[in-house]
This record gives structure tokens, sequence and C-alpha cells, in this order.
């Protein structure tokens, strides 16, 4: 008996990338933010021409789309702290799923992402053009 499946959509993947991930809520990230927790970065898997524009004072960017070619070159100590975040935090939790398979032990994707951190308002660094 052969049994099917229905394809899995894009919300599927990330519901199950944030059953196996850490999230970090605005609030925690705001005070590890404003401490300048040690040993920490704060990664941007948004598309570079996002990052450019506007983005958290002090993150480095990898889109998404080229996480697994370039973090290792980018981040090499997989011992450091790593908070994640996308636009709303579905890209950051599949992006904290990646990294925690490539050995990253301390990896957090940010509740809410960038548009949420935007609307506290949070410190951000813009460039309008």
């Amino acid at each position: 008996m052969t049994t099917t499946t229905s394809p899995k959509t894009w919300q599927d993947f990330v519901s199950e990338a944030k059953s196996k991930i850490r999230e970090i809520s605005q609030a925690d990230f705001r005070q590890w933010f404003d401490e300048k927790k040690t040993n920490m970065v704060i990664l941007d898997v948004r598309e570079a021409n996002d990052h450019v524009h506007s983005r958290i004072e002090n993150s480095i960017n990898i889109p998404r789309g080229v996480l697994e070619l370039e973090v290792s070159d980018t981040i090499p100590d997989t011992s450091k702290t790593v908070v994640v975040y996308c636009g709303g935090g579905s890209r950051s939790a599949l992006a904290a799923d990646v990294l925690q398979q490539m050995g990253y032990k301390d990896v957090y994707s940010l509740q809410g992402g960038y548009k949420q951190w935007k609307e506290k308002p949070y410190p951000t660094i813009e460039y309008n053009q």
C-alpha cells in the first residue's frame, strides 16, 4: 500500500525549523544589544539591498540564499552566540536551523524579525536615497 503525502509548503519548513531552534524575544535581544553582549554576532539574512538601506546596528549580512556558502568564512568561530534576523522571522528560523546543522552551538532566531525591531523603535541604521 502506497501512501502519498502532500508536498511541504514554506510554512511547513518554517514550523519544522522553529521546533528545532531557539527564538529570542525582542526584549531579551534588546537587553543583550544594550549590554553589548560579548561574543555575539548579529546576522542579517535578508537580501543585501535591504541590509544596505536599513539594518540593526553592528549586524553583518549574509543573505539566506548564500548562507551555507559564506558563513564559515564570515563567522569561523562556531562557539560564538549568533542572533539571526530577517524581515519577519521565517527566514531567520530556517537559517538558525541550518547554522545548528553546520555546528554552530549558540544560535537564536529573533522573534518578529526586523519589522518588529523597527516598530519598537529600537536602534537602527537607515540610509535613505
